[in-house]
């Protein structure tokens, strides 16, 4: 049995509905499948928006329910041959739109929409979706079955973000799959506490449900479909030589989505990685196409890197001064101080010398970033210990990632060499000891010629 998910992009109406629908369907001639659908395409944007305006007292809710209400409709008289059926399938999404006015209004009320209140409003997007589609599979002629995540898939009251409790959700992921006759649809991305309060799971969340699926139910594969080929080893809009990678490590997976290749989430990945569970990326729109295989037995290949990725829109903070060396304790106060406003820090580096701090975090946060530094160092900048807080904007953060990087001699020299010669300047670098990723910070302009010239040097002309 595997587990396919499809992306909001992928069912974004009827057409693209009926389009994943046969897929799955061929799939399930050949081994059983559990699927996970997101919400269409744009919906989880207005039901986020219907809550704001809500809170404000703005009644615009309603016009964006009757929206979203408009589109399941248009789908449902597409999808179904006989009108009974359309009609039967919305008078239960119907039941739901009512229920999310309902919640709605309520938050006009108090004019508040807490954390708790948000989740249970972008749950309907989820939900709307794979009762309209399950209700759509089953009127081809195959039995399925529609499942709510929350009843299966139990976390902590973390709203936005909810952490899954692996051993209470799995027992109960597999009950429910394994008393299914057909095909099981499960909402993505939500979940609920012990208590049964609706929670979701983040960024890529259905992405995680699928992920949590095959974990509990031991699955064959994972397959994550969306709008490319795969994992690419650069991005295609800028580098015209990036090609499809068939074959991608677990830990060159994780490096690369975090430096901006947003095919798969790393956290999303790790239940079916703790089961050795193969993570294929597959395109709706190319559904021949291989894709992209993501494992922990990934074999090693005669390349010198995997692929390149970068972080758009970052900004540089440096802090200097003579009186940091040996002085104890001055890196823990700046990070504690922008941990204390939520500021994610990106890239570090520090000089042996201990003369500088320097770091990278997002551009819009930077602002915070050095007033929060400037109040933690006030003393040290008033007796010139730290001498200036510099920081510098509109920057890239590229990564060269790869295996094979480990324990090979020269490929810091190659990649220096390769911008040396293409006339880019690096303003900060650094490098995990894992070896796996090289790190270095350059000026935005210089991005694409940047991107090109590593790709280039190390890649070559990979594209088939």
């Amino acid at each position: 049995m595997k587990v396919m998910k499809f992306g909001g992009s992928s069912v974004k109406d009827a057409e693209k509905i009926k389009h994943v629908s046969s897929i799955a369907l061929n799939a399930h001639e050949k081994e059983p499948v559990v699927l996970v659908f997101s919400a269409m395409k744009g919906i989880t944007d207005m039901l986020i928006e219907a809550a704001e305006k809500a809170e404000n007292g703005d009644p615009g809710y309603r016009r964006l329910v009757e929206e979203i209400k408009q589109r399941q409709a248009e789908a449902a008289a597409k999808l179904f041959t006989e009108k009974s059926d359309a009609e039967a399938i919305m008078q239960d999404l119907d039941q739901l739109l009512n229920n999310l006015t309902d919640i709605l209004h309520g938050v006009e009320l108090v004019k508040e929409c807490t954390p708790r209140t948000m989740d249970m409003i972008m749950s309907f997007g989820e939900r709307l979706n794979n009762r309209l589609i399950a209700s759509y599979i089953e009127s081809t002629g195959t039995p399925a079955s529609y499942i709510d995540a929350r009843t299966i898939i139990t976390t902590d009251a973390s709203h936005g973000s909810a952490k899954v409790d692996f051993e209470v959700s799995y027992p109960k992921i597999r009950k429910a799959i394994d008393t299914v006759e057909g095909i099981a649809v499960v909402t993505g991305f939500i979940a609920s506490t012990p208590k049964g309060i609706t929670t979701t799971l983040g960024r890529n969340g259905s992405d995680y449900t699928a992920s949590l699926l095959g974990a509990a139910i031991d699955a064959s594969s994972v397959e994550i479909w969306t709008d490319v080929d795969g994992v690419l080893s650069a991005d295609p809009r800028l580098v015209e030589n990036a090609y499809v990678l068939p074959d991608v490590s677990i830990e060159d997976a994780m490096e690369l989505s975090y430096f901006g290749a947003e095919v798969i989430h790393p956290y999303t990945m790790i239940p079916a990685v703790d089961k050795k569970i193969s993570i294929y990326i597959k395109n709706t729109l190319n559904p021949s196409a291989p894709g992209t295989r993501i494992a922990a037995d990934i074999r090693k290949n005669s390349l010198p890197i995997t692929g390149v990725a970068s972080i758009e829109n970052a900004a540089l903070i440096n802090i200097e001064g003579g009186g940091m060396l040996g002085h104890t304790g001055v890196a823990s106060r700046v990070f504690s101080a922008l941990a204390e406003i939520d500021i994610n820090i990106i890239m570090i580096s520090q000089a042996s010398s201990e003369h500088s701090i320097c770091m990278v975090c997002r551009e819009k946060e930077a602002g915070r970033a050095v007033l929060a530094l400037e109040a933690e160092l006030e003393r040290e900048l008033h007796y010139r210990m730290v001498q200036k807080i510099d920081l510098v904007k509109e920057l890239e953060i590229i990564a060269v990632v790869g295996e094979n990087m480990k324990g090979t001699p020269g490929i810091s020299g190659k990649l220096f060499s390769a911008l040396g010669n293409a006339g880019i300047n690096v303003l900060a670098i650094a490098q995990g000891s894992s070896e796996r990723n090289i790190s270095f910070v350059i000026h935005r302009s210089d991005r694409k010629e940047a991107l090109n010239v590593v790709h280039a040097a190390f890649l070559g002309d990979q594209k088939k």
